[in-house]
């Protein structure tokens, strides 16, 4: 007995002197390994009388629990010591303030038609929003687009290989123009029945979305925004059109001296037809005219397919370019900037 305590004591010795899991185990084998101490008594076990080998037997494996018993113990407090230096050498300073997450904020594009759509709804208009694939009928036809025009070709218009319901081909939009003839249709068919004599509300809507041409370099962009409006009613003029457009830009871009000046121009959706300038009062670009919108009247053509009749209907349309009015109103040179998603330049919207 006195030789197995002598032999317990040894084994917590040498665990206890183990410095890391390795040796430890090393230690392990030299008294619970297939040649070691303890199992070296077992087996001589064999040579004894039945009773001597129950009595030395029980005595071996108290001894052997016990071992056992020292070594998880060691085992234990080596995985712990080795717990706690990783956890000081990782140390978190748990009083210290959190990372706080950064405040996004809207793109500059999406700055401006909100902007775009607030002064309009200051003035009563609607706004309109539609698919951005078309018809060729609602892109072109409707809009008195003729047969042979340039914008039909796939050198300038992005076609969709299919067809609609009627056999007409489809595109993605190269202008929201469109939505003048989807928005009057379904107001005029809205409104049908209002009244005995047919009379009905006028039509005053914005219409801003993606459109798509082929096109790319710093100030175009194979997809683009537009905004286009309408103003149509029983006595609507060129006059009224100067009067809310100015109007419109010298709240967009807050400068009250802003001039505009309408020059001559052709559309086929419009008669007469004018190109729209403007030149800022201040500023660095005080001084020069810069186009920025196309408008007219809206020709009689595609008054008849409003669903309306052009001796009883008149009124204005006009297109222009959200993405070319935020580059003047922030002052950004390059289009592509609004497109790459550079955070170092969006961050300045915040």
């Amino acid at each position: 007995m006195a030789e197995l305590q002598a032999l317990l004591s040894q084994a917590q010795a040498e665990f206890a002197a183990a410095p890391t899991a390795a040796e430890l185990e090393n230690a392990k084998a030299r008294f619970l390994g297939k040649t070691g101490r303890v199992t070296e008594l077992l087996k001589s076990l064999g040579s004894l009388s039945v009773d001597e080998k129950k009595r030395q037997g029980a005595e071996i494996n108290q001894l052997k629990g016990a071992i056992e018993a020292a070594l998880q113990a060691r085992r234990d407090a080596l995985a712990a010591a080795e717990l706690d230096a990783q956890l000081k050498a990782q140390a978190l300073d748990v009083t210290l303030p959190g990372r706080q997450r950064g405040m996004g904020g809207l793109h500059p594009v999406s700055r401006a038609i909100e902007r775009i759509e607030s002064i309009f709804g200051s003035m009563g208009f609607d706004v309109a929003e539609g698919p951005e694939i078309e018809t060729d009928w609602m892109s072109f036809t409707a809009l008195n687009n003729p047969e042979n025009h340039p914008a039909r070709s796939m050198q300038d218009t992005f076609y969709v290989d299919m067809k609609d319901a009627q056999g007409r081909w489809l595109n993605l939009r190269p202008h929201t123009s469109p939505m003048q003839v989807r928005y009057a249709r379904a107001h005029a068919e809205r409104h049908a029945a209002a009244a005995a004599d047919g009379s009905m509300p006028e039509i005053r809507v914005i219409a801003p979305g993606r459109t798509y041409r082929v096109d790319s370099d710093a100030t175009h962009s194979p997809m683009f925004h537009q905004c286009e409006g309408l103003w149509i009613g029983q006595a609507i003029s060129f006059k009224d059109l100067k009067v809310v457009f100015t109007e419109f830009l010298r709240e967009f871009f807050e400068d009250s001296g802003l001039q505009t000046r309408f020059r001559p121009s052709y559309f086929p959706f419009t008669e007469p037809s004018a190109e729209i300038d403007m030149m800022f009062a201040s500023g660095p670009l005080k001084g020069r005219w810069l186009e920025v919108a196309g408008s007219g009247q809206v020709h009689p053509n595609v008054v008849r397919n409003y669903g309306l009749d052009p001796e009883h209907w008149i009124g204005f349309a006009f297109g222009m370019g959200p993405d070319r009015l935020a580059m003047l109103r922030y002052g950004v040179s390059d289009l592509r900037l609004f497109f790459d998603g550079d955070l170092r330049f969006l961050s300045q919207f915040r």
